[in-house]
């Protein structure tokens, strides 16, 4: 029996001595694997017909390892949607194998910073690596042509560099940035139907983030599946009613017990900047709680919390976020993060969760 350990014990050297003096050459050959799987295939080409939704960002303008800036992607069949480019999102979306050169078209929700920061990226991307021949189309409300136009004209060097060292059979001028479709932003209760193609209804409603204004939500509906992101807004009726008997609901989430954590250490450290904006922003968000007494009163069959405030960066503190939670609404609860993927069937009741990163 020593003799047979001592065997195995040398053998487990010879193979881990080989395995480091070819290193280079195994990772190489890893990659060139993993390269070639994420070059000929993407998440699209695997979903089944139907509604999808993913976020490529769960987070808000606070630093946090698992939640980008605001970002979520909606494939409706095999058109994909983009509702918010917060900043590091177009790169969470190539981490979920999302093809951002497939892109049909981006809506804003608002033009706070965390939501938009990452539009140039997003424009570029889809740009150079689609080859597109036409400018993504950018929906939101009054205002969005100053952002789109904003962006425009930061990359115009950009894209006359790459139009300049890659030609342009592979970056066709006429395919760089944004194009702005703005429409007239709907009277509280009221809805505006804003893409209707390819049995997809796209809908905006108004919501409430004051001094933030115009600021809508989206509802989605394609081949008997629905699903409503609320965008950042405090407790709405707008929402609760675009909501009705949605499969899913993807609603922005503060709490206020734990921002009031950081406003009293920022007090303590002589941070009263900080602390003023800690406690200013608690006026025109929504309470986990109070997101769970939407989705309850609207028949909602599943909530996703996106926009998580503050960062979470212990498991323990997810636990502390949604206190109270279950006790108001008792559907599935999904507390989101970068990666989180829900597929919605066409022709079927399933809601199937994955977590892709």
């Amino acid at each position: 029996m020593k003799r047979l350990l001592l065997g195995l014990l040398a053998l487990v050297l010879v193979v881990a001595g080989v395995g480091y003096a070819f290193r280079t050459t195994i990772a190489l050959r890893m990659m060139e694997r993993v390269v070639m799987s994420r070059l000929q295939s993407s998440l699209l080409d695997e979903l089944p017909d139907g509604l999808h939704v993913a976020l490529c960002g769960a987070g808000s303008p606070m630093p946090d390892p698992e939640r980008s800036g605001p970002c979520t992607a909606v494939i409706a069949g095999k058109r994909l949607y983009i509702v918010d480019v917060g900043a590091g999102s177009p790169r969470v979306l190539n981490q979920m194998r999302i093809p951002q050169g497939e892109i049909d078209a981006v809506l804003l929700t608002h033009f706070h910073s965390d939501h938009i920061d990452g539009l140039g990226e997003l424009e570029l991307m889809r740009w150079a690596n689609g080859a597109s021949t036409s400018p993504v189309p950018v929906h939101g409300p009054e205002g969005v042509d100053r952002v789109v136009d904003g962006f425009n004209a930061a990359y115009t060097l950009d894209q006359s560099y790459r139009v300049a060292h890659h030609g342009e059979e592979i970056v066709p001028p006429s395919g760089a940035g944004g194009i702005a479709l703005p429409f007239v932003t709907p009277e509280e209760g009221a809805g505006q139907v804003v893409i209707d193609e390819a049995g997809l209804k796209v809908t905006a409603f108004r919501v409430s983030h004051e001094p933030v204004d115009p600021a809508v939500g989206y509802r989605f509906d394609y081949r008997g599946r629905s699903l409503v992101i609320s965008g950042d807004t405090t407790k709405s009726a707008t929402v609760e009613r675009f909501a009705r008997d949605v499969d899913v609901l993807v609603h922005e989430a503060l709490a206020p017990h734990l921002v009031e954590v950081i406003t009293h250490g920022a007090r303590n450290a002589g941070r009263d900047n900080l602390a003023t904006i800690t406690t200013d922003i608690l006026d025109y968000h929504t309470s986990p709680v109070e997101a769970a007494e939407v989705a309850r009163d609207a028949g909602v069959r599943a909530l996703v919390y996106n926009h998580v405030v503050p960062p979470l960066p212990l498991a323990a503190l997810e636990e502390v976020f949604l206190e109270g939670v279950d006790q108001v609404y008792d559907g599935p609860i999904y507390l989101g993060r970068d990666g989180i993927l829900i597929r919605l069937p066409a022709g079927s009741q399933a809601i199937e969760v994955d977590e892709l990163l």
